[in-house]
């Protein structure tokens, strides 16, 4: 039976600012996301990174989703810079990918910092020399089984998730009703979606975002937790925001942002408690 990821696992990873911080120092997240065809998940990406409590976002997209992300989130910094942490591919299609922008995401795989790579961006994950969490839905996980000589059969299971991790070295997180935490060294969680009403459109750019948010903070802090521990706390967070935002409206329908604009009272809440010094969560 696989391990649950529950409230005190994910202290332990998230920070609290102290009077000694500052934006740097919070941490730095990148997001190279959106297109034309789908600017609002470049926003949605933004607001969950900016919802969980990091120091600053950078977003280097088209200029659709950056008119978008700014008209939005206008403390959102559109220029280049040092980041601990990078999202990719969300909102994106290989298919309509240019040559430019293969490049460039090519060499963001190929840097020191950890990568978030999501959708559009999921077919250059096995070439990366990055740290790698990517975080398939189960159609895009079986596409990229069979890409990888696996049976895309496994793409809705645990084990498969597992086998995945280990084909790619890189950290899995499977989404779903149960999402599923993998990391190649045979680390293994599971998380429940505490609503089913997260089923809905653009909530995987939110869980992006939060991904990117805490595992840029973890590395800004030089916490000792893996990259498989930062999956697991944000695929919590972002249920937890899920319910928390369906609870607002009596147990009623939620939309995507509704998710980001509840992660704050979630992370507050959370860290709420007596302090606990982050430890390492062996992958």
């Amino acid at each position: 039976m696989l391990r649950s990821w529950a409230a005190d696992d994910a202290t332990r990873v998230l920070g609290r600012p102290t009077a000694h911080d500052d934006k740097y120092s919070r941490g730095v997240v990148g997001l190279r996301t959106g297109s034309r065809q789908f600017p609002g998940a470049a926003v949605l990406g933004v607001e969950g990174a900016w919802r969980t409590g990091i120091g600053m976002v950078r977003y280097l997209g088209p200029a659709r989703p950056t008119r978008l992300v700014l008209a939005r989130r206008p403390e959102t910094v559109t220029a280049g810079g040092r980041v601990q942490a990078w999202v990719i591919g969300s909102g994106t299609s290989s298919a309509d990918r240019t040559d430019a922008e293969t490049r460039m995401l090519r060499e963001v795989l190929d840097g020191p910092d950890p990568v978030v790579v999501d959708a559009g961006a999921l077919d250059l994950a096995a070439s990366a020399t990055a740290p790698v969490v990517i975080t398939p839905h189960a159609g895009e996980h079986a596409k990229l089984r069979f890409a990888l000589g696996l049976d895309p059969d496994g793409a809705r299971s645990a084990a498969g998730a597992a086998e995945t991790a280990v084909a790619l070295g890189s950290v899995v997180l499977l989404k779903g009703a149960t999402t599923i935490v993998a990391s190649p060294e045979g680390w293994e969680c599971a998380i429940e979606a505490p609503t089913s009403w997260l089923a809905t459109a653009g909530t995987g750019d939110v869980l992006a975002g939060i991904l990117g948010a805490v595992t840029a903070g973890a590395a800004a802090r030089r916490a000792t937790v893996s990259l498989a521990a930062c999956a697991a706390t944000a695929a919590w967070l972002h249920g937890q925001a899920a319910q928390t935002a369906s609870e607002a409206v009596a147990g009623g329908p939620i939309t995507a942002l509704d998710v980001a604009e509840h992660l704050p009272v979630v992370v507050g809440r959370l860290l709420a408690g007596p302090h606990t010094t982050p430890m390492l969560i062996e992958s």
